[in-house]
């Protein structure tokens, strides 16, 4: 059992020396773009609940 479970920490430690990790940069970078992807995705549902919501309340 325990050779399973050293053999699994080996593998993940392999397999994390593999990894592409990005730089600062690009970690600001890409949460500034998925924080503002965000925010307008926010606004456009926002904007479609209220006319939805109109468009109900014409109806009934």
């Amino acid at each position: 059992m325990f050779k399973k479970i050293t053999d699994f920490i080996d593998g993940v430690v392999f397999e994390m020396k593999k990894v592409s990790w990005p730089t600062w940069q690009e970690l600001k970078g890409s949460t500034i773009v998925v924080l503002i992807l965000s925010l307008i995705l926010s606004v456009f549902l926002f904007i479609v609940d209220i006319i939805l919501s109109k468009l109900v309340n014409v109806i009934l």
